[in-house]
């Protein structure tokens, strides 16, 4: 896969789908600057858990949009491979697989 012409896809998507819905956009936005914004937990391991939980759901578009934001927010490769990590032992095979991709997610979209 290639995450970054993914993303550029489904970003348009997404934008396209908000048109139709102003407000539940804007609702979600303000959901997701709450749920990130500093706190107890800061937005790096706020968005780590976010991978985690997209790795669950086998989510492509969550993990591609969450390893940028990991990144944004200074994670390393191996404070990825660490979340995954932990998915995987919470979540057997299915996360072995998607946690893979997450990883060759962080490799493209962080070189």
């Amino acid at each position: 896969m290639n995450w970054s012409e993914f993303l550029k896809d489904t970003t348009r998507e997404v934008a396209a789908f908000n048109k139709t819905q102003p407000d539940v956009a804007a609702g979600f936005q303000a959901l997701a600057r709450a749920a990130t914004a500093n706190g107890a937990l800061d937005p790096k391991t706020k968005e780590l858990i976010a991978l985690a939980i997209g790795v669950a759901a086998r989510c492509d578009a969550c993990i591609g949009y969450h390893v940028k934001a990991c990144i944004r927010h200074g994670a390393t490769r191996e404070e990825v491979a660490e979340t995954i990590g932990m998915r995987v032992y919470m979540g057997g095979g299915p996360s072995l697989m998607y946690g893979a991709k997450a990883l060759a997610a962080f490799d493209e979209l962080s070189g």
